[in-house]
C-alpha cells in the first residue's frame, strides 16, 4: 500500500486537527487544503445512516474541478445519532448541554462518511461505532463544556478528551472513527485504488 501511495498527492480536505493527527498516524505525506463555504446540507428524506457519507461525497464534488491528475482528495463528515436525532456541532453552550444530556446514560452511534476521490475513481463509505455513556451529572457536563469548549465536535464531545475518560462505558467499533476518521478503513480502501 505504501508504494501505491507514492503515485498520489494526498490532500486532506478538513480543518479538523483530529483528522490531521489521525491521518498523520498512517505515516503518509499529505497536504491540508480547505475550500471555504462548502455546503453541508442533505435531503430531509435521506435515511440517517446515509447522511455522513452523502455530505462527504458532496464535499468531494467541490474539489473535483480543482484537482491535478495525481491528486487524491480525502473528504469526511462525522455525525452522532441518538434515536432518530442527528447531532452535528453545537451552536453554543446551551446546545452542547442539551446534546450531552441527551447522550447521558444511553447508547448512540457515531457515523463518519468518507470519500476518496481521484480524477479516475471515487470510493465512498461510512463507518459506524456504537458508544455508550454513563449517566453524566450536570456538574460533569458543565465542567466539560467550560474547560474543553466542544463546539467544533459532532454531538458536543471528543472521546479523546476528559468526557471520554470519565463517561464512556462501552464502545463497539472503531475508536478512531469516533474521533472523526476511520483510518483503518481508509488505509484498506486506498490500498485497493
Amino acid at each position: 500500500m505504501l508504494e501505491n501511495l507514492k503515485k498520489y498527492h494526498i490532500i486532506l480536505a478538513s480543518n479538523s486537527p483530529r483528522r490531521r493527527e489521525l491521518l498523520g498516524g498512517l505515516g503518509i505525506p499529505f497536504e491540508v487544503k480547505v475550500l471555504p463555504d462548502i455546503e453541508e446540507s442533505y435531503p430531509a428524506d435521506l435515511p440517517v445512516s446515509q447522511i455522513a457519507e452523502f455530505i462527504a461525497r458532496e464535499k468531494a464534488l467541490a474539489y473535483r474541478d480543482l484537482m491535478a491528475d495525481n491528486d487524491l482528495i480525502i473528504t469526511a463528515d462525522t455525525i452522532v445519532i441518538v434515536g432518530d436525532e442527528v447531532m452535528g456541532k453545537p451552536v453554543d453552550a446551551a446546545d452542547a448541554r442539551r446534546m450531552l444530556r441527551k447522550l447521558s446514560g444511553v447508547a448512540h452511534q457515531v457515523t463518519t462518511g468518507v470519500c476518496l476521490t481521484t480524477k479516475q475513481e471515487q470510493r465512498h463509505f461510512s463507518v459506524t461505532t456504537d458508544v455508550t455513556f454513563k449517566q453524566l451529572t450536570d456538574e460533569e457536563i458543565d465542567h466539560y463544556i467550560e474547560v474543553y469548549k466542544p463546539f467544533d465536535k459532532a454531538g458536543a464531545y471528543g472521546i479523546q478528551e476528559w468526557i471520554g475518560y470519565i463517561g464512556v462505558t462501552s464502545l463497539n467499533g472503531s475508536y478512531f472513527n469516533v474521533m472523526g476518521l476511520p483510518v483503518q478503513r481508509i488505509y484498506t480502501e486506498i490500498s485497493k485504488m
